[in-house]
């Protein structure tokens, strides 16, 4: 079995910051991708959980459809939230992005390492892969 490991060449972080680990890695059918904030270009977005949930699924599906996986090959979600009160707006748009498609995820509230309301990463499956 080989590991397939993309973005290796960092990604960027807040203040330009070369990050030091790969966006995703691959290995027997299973796709880990790292966790992603609601950053474009470098910078944290402004605006509240919904928006920001939102871009930071919409990175990691980015990254997903890169290494060739979908939305129903996601098989777990781990969701940090810096508030306990965003929960019910972070399930809105969890299920607008899983639909049919749930998959397991835990989710808690903790300090995050960028100035940002989220961070969520995927774990995804493909059979036909492993």
């Amino acid at each position: 079995m080989s590991i397939q490991r993309y973005g290796t060449e960092g990604g960027i972080g807040t203040g330009g910051q070369k990050l030091p680990f790969a966006r995703a890695t691959e290995a027997g059918g299973w796709l880990f991708v790292s966790g992603q904030t609601p950053m474009r270009d470098g910078e944290v977005i402004e605006g509240g959980i919904i928006e920001q949930t939102r871009l930071a699924f919409d990175n990691c599906l980015a990254i997903m459809r890169e290494a060739g996986y979908s939305v129903q090959d996601v098989v777990h979600v781990t969701a940090v939230l810096t508030d306990a009160r965003y929960f019910a707006s972070f399930n809105k748009v969890f299920a607008e992005v899983f639909g049919e498609h749930p998959p397991a995820r835990i989710c808690s509230v903790q300090d995050l390492v960028v100035d940002c309301k989220v961070e969520v990463d995927v774990k995804c499956y493909r059979a036909d892969r492993a």
